[in-house]
């Protein structure tokens, strides 16, 4: 794995007690830790947009906590702001150009994801439609999503105008053979915009996320590495485009 700082991690559920994440304020600064010892230097922690986890309001005050305890802690990590949302959820478009809204940094993209088990026929039109909002869908893990094991579903959706994000510990098996097999194949083709952990717990967590970082600079080299690691997800946080 090159020697990298700076990397940026655009989906980790790193904010305590407001989702399936960080339970503890402890576990979000173990986490950070880790991510830091590893070469990241700025995360844009996704808490699940569902009714049944913590509000906006109260995600952004533990944003608020966890920076301050990572400053107090002398943790060097950036923090920005972001949210995972359900591509099913009822009110995501009627929110999409609005204040409500909850997307990825100063506000292009929107970090989004399909289900797992249940196919999404009108993907290409959904993508249409946020485009059409003036955001830029960025789709978690597709490896990990039915809609993706077929054959063309993940070029067609960047012709669309999406952006695909790869989540990096399917290329260690973290979630099963089909998720790495689709994952190296998605790799290979050249369709993942950036790269992330998805770290959802300090256990084990430097362990993984840094074997899954090694597979990921073996397969694509270091140029490309960097890229989908750092260069990239920077560039989505600051909204700009990224070439074709």
């Amino acid at each position: 794995m090159p020697e990298a700082h700076g990397l940026c991690d655009l989906h980790c559920h790193l904010l305590p007690g407001v989702d399936d994440g960080a339970k503890t304020l402890e576990d979000s600064l173990a986490m950070a830790r880790a991510l830091v010892s590893l070469g990241f230097g700025t995360v844009a922690p996704s808490p699940h947009n569902r009714p049944e986890y913590a509000s906006r309001a109260d995600a952004e005050a533990r944003l608020s906590e966890l920076r301050a305890a990572l400053q107090s802690a002398g943790v060097p990590l950036e923090l920005a702001v972001n949210a995972e949302n359900f591509l099913f959820d009822d009110h995501l478009f009627e929110h999409l150009g609005t204040p409500s809204a909850r997307t990825l940094g100063v506000g292009a993209y929107l970090l989004v994801e399909a289900p797992y088990t249940a196919p999404v026929p009108a993907l290409p039109q959904m993508v249409f439609r946020m485009k059409l909002k003036g955001v830029t869908p960025l789709i978690a893990h597709p490896e990990r999503c039915l809609e993706f094991e077929r054959p063309g579903r993940a070029a067609e959706a960047v012709r669309a105008g999406a952006r695909l994000q790869l989540d990096i510990g399917a290329l260690i098996g973290r979630y099963g053979p089909t998720a790495k097999k689709v994952a190296r194949t998605l790799l290979d083709d050249g369709l993942y915009a950036v790269g992330a952990t998805d770290l959802h717990s300090p256990i084990g967590a430097e362990d993984w996320v840094g074997r899954s970082l090694e597979a990921l600079s073996k397969q694509v080299g270091e140029r490309e590495y960097l890229a989908l690691m750092r260069d990239r997800p920077l560039r989505l946080l600051r909204g700009e485009t990224l070439e074709s």
